[in-house]
């Protein structure tokens, strides 16, 4: 027992020494010589450009991407709403309903059509439930008018506010709306954190920043590709616009 009892300690002192001190120190050691400025948190005038900001509300900038935390960095992560959230309940609306108010939104700002298929033109999703000579518009709750007027012959109702609609058969109605906003304007990342944009919402975007400044637009979309960083190895994913760097651009 005591041999076994000193091997025990002398496993954990070596251990302790190689994976908690020499190892850590060498990976420390590696980042600060090949990769200093990410190691370090690669920061900016007012932020870092790994973590995203807010700059809604200020039609001077560009917009980040949605964030289901608010960008705060304690709370980062997903909704952890998935694609078969298409039907809202009291205080949370479906990832369906938020994607629609999101395009809504988007277009608004920048001048074009928010619409989108799979949503009403109120900016809800376009979800019916339906029974036995009974559909109702899941999503619109009364006193709204249903964004259509019939299914299959049953007049379509407004959702009574209260009453439960689990036993319906779920129909999302795709419509015939072809959307114009890119996805990445209107869902958030994994991490609610994702600096970047892609390139296309950026350039739908730099008509509006460049009225706002009063720049050519030609110059604002040269600032976009300067501040397109590459995919990651050169191939892992799409290129992606970093939006504080950008904006600190225009600011200079």
């Amino acid at each position: 027992m005591t041999r076994r009892l000193g091997a025990a300690i002398r496993a954990l002192v070596v251990l302790t020494v190689v994976t908690g001190g020499l190892y850590p120190l060498l990976v420390l050691g590696v980042a600060q010589v090949f990769l200093r400025h990410k190691a370090d948190g690669s920061p900016v005038a007012r932020g870092s450009r790994l973590i995203a900001q807010d700059f809604a509300g200020n039609r001077r900038y560009f917009q980040s991407r949605p964030s289901a935390t608010g960008y705060d960095m304690l709370r980062t992560g997903a909704s952890n709403l998935g694609p078969e959230s298409v039907v809202d309940v009291p205080g949370r609306p479906s990832l369906l309903t938020q994607v629609c108010a999101r395009s809504m939104r988007v277009g608004e700002l920048e001048g074009v059509s928010g619409a989108r298929p799979f949503c009403t033109a109120s900016g809800v999703g376009a979800v019916l439930k339906v029974f036995p000579g009974r559909v109702v518009s899941v999503n619109e709750p009364c006193p709204a008018v249903p964004f259509m007027t019939e299914y299959q012959g049953v007049n379509v109702e407004c959702a009574e506010m209260g009453q439960s609609y689990a036993a319906g058969r779920t129909v999302p109605i795709r419509g015939g709306a072809r959307w114009s906003i890119p996805p990445d304007a209107v869902t958030a990342s994994g991490s609610g954190l994702d600096p970047h944009i892609s390139v296309r919402y950026a350039d739908l975007q730099a008509v509006r920043v460049a009225r706002e400044r009063g720049r050519p637009v030609e110059e604002v979309r040269a600032l976009i590709r300067r501040h397109t960083d590459v995919p990651a190895l050169g191939f892992m994913g799409e290129p992606g616009v970093n939006v504080l760097a950008l904006n600190l651009a225009l600011d200079r």
